[in-house]
C-alpha cells in the first residue's frame, strides 16, 4: 500500500446487489477506478453495471443451477477477460439467508459432474471451491466435502485452482478465518508440494456496526488483504445506498449516502483523495442524487434574478 485505502496492485473489486442508480455504477466503473473486478451471484453480468473497465466473475449459485442446460451457453457468451468462475454460494447456509443449502456430499457430486469440465473445456475456467459462511460450521462443512470429494475420485478429488471465502466481523476474526483456511488447504491439506492456493474473499464486511468503527476494521483490513500473498482478490459487501441496506448489516457497511455520495467509508474504499475520490463525490449520470437538481435549480435561479435586473434597469 501506498497510502491507506489506496491499492497497490490490483485485488479489490465488489459484490453488485442490485443498486439501480446509474451514476454509483458509473463511478464505480470509471477509468480511474481502483476496482478491478466484480460479481453478482450469477452466471451473468448485470445490464446496470457497465463491465469495459472491470473483469465479471460468473458464480454458479447452486445444485439446479450447475446442472442447467443453459449454464455452458451464459459461460461462454462472457468476455474473454473472464476467466474465473465461482461455484456454491454458502452452500452451509440456508436459501433464506442467500445460501445454497447444499449437503457436502450433493455438493461433491454436482462439482465433479459439472464444474470440474470447465476446467479443461475451450476456455479452462479457473474454478473455485464452494465458497462458505465464515464459521466453525463453514469449516466443518468444507471438511466433509473434501472427504466426500476424495469418496468419489480416489485419485483427484475436487480439483480447485483457488477458494471463495466470505467473513463478516472485525478485522481478527478475518486474519484468523483466512489462516484458518490457508491451514486446512496449504499447510495440512493433501496439496503439499503443489502451488499454494489462493484465496478471493468475495464477501467482506464489518455489519450492525457505526460508521467510526466500520473504518477503523477497513483501515486495517485494506493494508493486510493487499499484502497478504496467499489472498488473491477481495470485494467488500456494501456498493449501494444507505436506504437499501438491510437489517442485519446496518447501513455503516455502505459506500454510497442516500443522495449518491460516497460515503467515508466508500471514498476510503475508492482509494481517497490520492486516488481522486472524496467523501461526497457522486458518478455522472442518471441518479447522481439530489444535489445536482439543487445546483442546477440554483442557476436557474441565478439566470432568472439576473434577467429580471437587466429588464429593471
Amino acid at each position: 500500500m501506498d497510502d491507506i485505502g489506496r491499492p497497490s496492485d490490483n485485488k479489490r473489486g465488489f459484490a453488485y446487489v442490485g443498486d439501480a442508480h446509474e451514476a454509483d455504477n458509473n463511478l464505480l466503473t470509471s477509468s480511474k477506478t481502483p476496482l478491478k473486478w466484480y460479481y453478482n451471484w450469477a452466471p451473468s453480468p448485470p445490464p446496470q453495471v457497465p463491465s469495459t473497465n472491470l473483469e465479471f466473475a460468473p458464480l454458479i449459485h447452486g445444485l439446479d443451477e450447475a446442472s442447467s442446460d443453459s449454464i455452458s451457453q451464459q459461460l461462454s457468451n462472457l468476455p474473454d477477460s473472464s476467466t474465473h468462475l465461482l461455484a456454491f454460494n454458502e452452500p452451509d447456509g440456508t436459501t433464506e439467508s442467500g445460501g445454497s443449502s447444499i449437503s457436502p456430499e450433493d455438493a461433491a457430486k454436482s462439482y465433479i459432474d459439472h464444474i470440474v469440465p470447465f476446467r479443461s473445456g475451450k476456455r479452462k475456467w479457473k474454478i473455485s471451491h464452494p465458497s462458505v459462511t465464515g464459521s466453525g460450521h463453514g469449516l466443518e462443512w468444507l471438511k466433509k466435502f473434501n472427504e466426500s470429494c476424495y469418496d468419489i475420485d480416489e485419485q483427484n478429488g475436487c480439483p480447485t485452482d483457488f477458494v471463495a471465502a466470505h467473513w463478516y466481523g472485525a478485522f481478527d476474526g478475518l486474519a484468523s478465518w483466512l489462516g484458518s483456511l490457508d491451514e486446512f488447504y496449504n499447510t495440512n491439506g493433501s496439496r503439499k508440494g503443489e502451488e499454494r492456493l489462493k484465496i478471493w474473499v468475495t464477501e467482506l464486511a464489518l455489519p450492525q456496526a457505526d460508521v467510526e468503527a466500520t473504518v477503523q476494521m477497513m483501515n486495517l483490513t485494506l493494508p493486510y488483504l493487499d499484502e497478504l500473498e496467499y489472498v488473491e482478490r477481495y470485494a467488500w459487501f456494501g456498493a449501494f445506498r444507505e436506504g437499501d441496506a438491510n437489517e442485519w448489516t446496518g447501513d455503516g457497511v455502505t459506500l454510497f449516502s442516500n443522495d449518491g455520495g460516497l460515503t467515508d467509508l466508500g471514498a476510503l474504499y475508492m482509494g481517497g483523495e490520492q486516488n481522486g475520490f472524496t467523501v461526497g463525490q457522486k458518478g455522472e449520470g442518471e441518479g447522481a442524487g439530489g444535489q445536482m437538481m439543487m445546483e442546477w435549480r440554483l442557476m436557474l435561479l441565478l439566470s432568472l434574478t439576473a434577467l429580471w435586473f437587466s429588464n429593471c434597469w
